[in-house]
């Protein structure tokens, strides 16, 4: 074999951190599909030749189409009813005599599942992976195998879009008798230091055979760049039909530290062996770094590090609910770029791919497991499943996850409801915080409280090691000074609302406006919302707060607050303002486009020089009018020109912005910002145009021209060249511009798709949350000037030749080379 060949496949070999191993058989290809109720579709010779044939993971809500019928609560999109998924199969040769499992990493949802017409498992939460042996029930002799799955997601079951179907991925995994447990090692790092770090494995072994076995357990650990650190081995006895515990730890010398700026990735390969014969060879990725909280802030290997956080729903907006590690992996790109550094997962545990992502990337992760326990939010929601499926939901995730460093906190709930009760809630609090301390001690437990002082009175704040308050940053102190033994931070926090490109004039704190958008100004929230600036403010002044998880980092489809109807309201329909269907939370839009409230955060959580300006600079009829104009920047100060007349210098922290921010438990309807800068500018048009200055020197500039007519379709891509793995995605920024290349900021032309090569359209979006557009289509119209295209590469390498066209416009074409 070529050397050089033979060491790149070393270096992938050991890059795929993860329990993938090579007996595990990819199981997404050639499902066939049906989105209706099927009488003994189980079967295994039901009729299924005139179902769809597609590939998992698979959402079939995305396809729509948008509906008023549908609940704008949950996107307007199909999501619940009947789907059934079929597959034929082979069982894999020499899979005879071992032990053969189904792994699902994602059904949405009550996930029934039959394997030549017999019923093998249920698995309720379409949140949590989960796997069945299906060795007895399967044909060894060449013949034709059938899985079977029914779906059968309610109507009122979660308070955003949840997905449908089979939308993570699947696995088939041939073991021999002996071999390591699903997510069976448990790696953890209980001393380290710059000297040498003591890694303690614990990693469970099954027997599935009938007799006692004895075999030899061996642990090799690889640094990050794959060179063999250390090893330990033992040999232990396991009693028929059982499983038994391993326990080794041994040291690595002068460890490589997992941090946010070098998230350094440890593998552990585990090997069995039984008669001196291998049985099964099992990877695990990890990380040596210490964590640490106080009631003075969250330390990261002994550095105290904020919280500069985002809330994230597990949807990708115009790609649903299906995983594409691409597009998880653009979104986390685009959250690192506005200056974050920490991901709550709210409200589900979330796909594999994200946190593999954030341990890649150096991003810290609260990983939370339930959005309600008993008491209803909506009716059909996990509190139907509570009771019989917590305990094992709970601990099903913190075991899959509890080898990822990102990882800094478990979180058992998100603003509970028995946050209300005087007697029973802190018992179930204390009930899941022991579930999960019995799965994991060295991760401290956390919930989103938002019922403020309801969890403290109530005793259930004091059951988790961390308290999370929801919106309350003017309780900070309050709560330090009442309950001092208790860490804080803001689990949930600002809740402002806007539309990408949107200004409404003059400035005002409204409810809902006419357009079903919100304006940019960064004003605007539902009654227990206020601006970024407030949470700046009360952090400053609360130095031991450890920082905030702001909602949202990205808009997602659902939840269209401000408009459409009123939160937690059980059996609530949020139609009344149609076509209103997706979120205006987000600092960035359901396309990935930032929002000018992208540019405020990144000038605090960010250190690289940055400026930002708005609004546009398109004001037609307003001539000699007042346009407030406002910078964000982490410069020093900044200096306005209108057509290159200086409008005079702004110093940041001295010179300030009033805004309008009257919110609950907070009673002053004003608020002096020292975080914006900002100018009253008479309308001409022409030029707008800001200098940034660092001790006095002007470092960067930005300038916004009131654009001409709309003339050209101008196309750019995230990545000229992706694989060619059927998975891979390049994103296509489609914006309508003037003949001097100024955006359009008020366009929206239809713009035609076209597609050659190797690859195809699979989804479009222009970020308008009040619109029922189909996602899936060869068309979109711009919004604010832009719209977005995604395409998926084929499985064959070549070149992918996407054209943008438009009436009257000038088009453009772009080439992408797939490897």
């Amino acid at each position: 074999m070529n050397q050089g060949f033979l060491k790149l496949l070393l270096l992938f070999l050991f890059a795929v951190c993860s329990t993938a191993y090579a007996q595990d058989h990819n199981f997404n290809q050639s499902w066939l599909f049906l989105n209706e109720g099927a009488e003994g579709a189980e079967a295994i010779n039901f009729d299924d030749s005139g179902w769809r044939n597609l590939d998992l993971p698979h959402d079939w809500a995305i396809e729509g189409p948008f509906d008023e019928k549908y609940n704008a609560r949950c996107g307007g999109l199909p999501f619940y009813g009947t789907g059934w998924y079929r597959k034929h199969f082979k069982t894999p040769e020499g899979a005879k005599g071992k032990i053969v499992r189904i792994e699902f990493e994602g059904a949405m949802y009550d996930a029934h599942v039959w394997v030549n017409g017999e019923f093998v498992g249920r698995r309720p939460y379409g949140y949590i992976g989960f796997e069945f042996d299906i060795s007895k029930q399967l044909k060894y002799n060449g013949d034709d195998n059938v899985v079977a799955v029914r779906l059968t997601p309610q109507n009122l079951s979660s308070r955003w879009y949840p997905g449908a179907g089979i939308y993570r991925n699947t696995w088939l995994k041939v073991d021999e008798p002996v071999h390591v447990a699903q997510w069976g090692t448990y790696i953890t790092t209980p001393t380290v230091t710059d000297e040498k770090a003591a890694i303690q494995n614990e990693t469970t072994i099954q027997n599935k055979t009938n007799q006692i076995v004895k075999v030899e357990i061996k642990h090799e650990y690889f640094s990050p760049d794959g060179k063999l650190a250390a090893n330990i081995s033992e040999s232990l006895d396991i009693e028929a039909n059982s499983s038994t515990v391993s326990g080794l730890f041994c040291y690595i010398d002068k460890p490589q530290r997992w941090d946010l700026e070098t998230p350094d990735l440890y593998e552990a390969v585990t090997t069995i062996t039984q008669n001196g014969k291998v049985v099964d060879t099992y990877k695990s990725c990890f990380g040596i770094r210490t964590i640490s909280y106080t009631t003075e802030g969250f330390f990261l290997n002994g550095k105290p590090v904020k919280f500069k956080g985002v809330c994230l729903h597990h949807d990708n907006g115009a790609l649903g609910a299906a995983v594409y590690r691409r597009a998880d992996e653009r979104k986390l790109q685009i959250m690192k770029a506005m200056g974050v550094n920490a991901i709550r997962t709210s409200h589900n545990p979330p796909s594999k791919e994200l946190l593999e992502l954030c341990d890649e990337m150096g991003i810290i992760v609260q990983d939370e497991a339930f959005d309600v326990w008993k008491l209803a939010k909506v009716e059909n929601g996990y509190n139907v499943f509570f009771e019989e499926w917590a305990e094992r939901d709970l601990k099903d995730m913190i075991r899959r996850d509890r080898n990822h460093p990102s990882i800094v906190m478990w979180s058992i709930g998100n603003e509970i409801i028995e946050q209300k009760l005087k007697q029973g809630g802190w018992r179930m609090a204390k009930m899941l915080n022991e579930y999960c301390k019995e799965i994991d001690p060295t991760r401290p437990t956390t919930a989103g409280f938002n019922n403020y002082p309801n969890p403290y009175d109530n005793n259930m704040a004091q059951q988790v090691d961390i308290a999370g308050m929801n919106y309350k940053p003017s309780k900070y102190s309050e709560v330090h000074e009442n309950y001092p033994q208790l860490p804080v931070y803001g689990s949930e926090t600002s809740s402002c609302t806007s539309s990408r490109g949107v200004y409404h004039l003059p400035i005002e704190k409204y409810k809902t406006h006419e357009s079903k958008q919100v304006s940019s100004y960064d004003l605007i929230g539902p009654p227990w919302a206020y601006p970024p600036d407030i949470e700046f403010h009360f952090h400053e002044k609360n130095p031991h707060i450890m920082g905030e998880f702001i909602w949202t980092g990205f808009d997602y489809l659902g939840e269209p607050t401000p408009y459409g109807g009123k939160d937690n309201s059980t059996n609530g329909m949020w139609n009344a303002d149609w076509p209103a269907r997706s979120s205006y939370f987000g600092a960035v839009d359901l396309c990935g486009f930032p929002k000018d409230r992208f540019y405020l955060y990144q000038s605090q959580w960010t250190e690289e020089p940055m400026i930002h300006l708005l609004p546009h600079w398109n004001w037609k009829g307003m001539e000699g009018k007042t346009i407030p104009v406002y910078c964000y920047t982490n410069c020093d100060e900044a200096e306005l020109f209108l057509n290159g007349k200086s409008l005079g210098k702004r110093v940041k922290g001295k010179d300030f912005t009033t805004l309008k921010v009257k919110f609950l438990r907070y009673e002053p309807e004003m608020f002096d910002s020292p975080y914006r800068l900002s100018w009253e500018v008479p309308y001409q048009e022409g030029s707008l145009k800001v200098l940034a200055y660092k001790n006095g020197k002007a470092i960067l500039e930005k300038e916004i021209n009131t654009a001409g007519k709309p003339a050209k379709v101008s196309l750019s891509v995230d990545r000229e060249e992706i694989d060619a793995d059927g998975r891979d995605l390049a994103y296509i920024t489609v914006r309508i511009e003037d003949k001097n290349g100024n955006l359009c900021p008020m366009a929206d032309n239809l713009v035609n798709f076209e597609l050659e090569g190797a690859g195809e359209l699979i989804a479009v979006d222009n970020g308008n949350a009040a619109t029922t557009e189909p996602f899936q289509a060869s068309y979109r119209k711009a919004f604010s000037g832009m719209c977005l295209a995604i395409v998926k590469a084929s499985k064959t390498a070549g070149k992918i030749n996407f054209k943008a066209s438009s009436k009257h416009l000038k088009s453009d074409e772009i080439i992408i080379q797939t490897k």
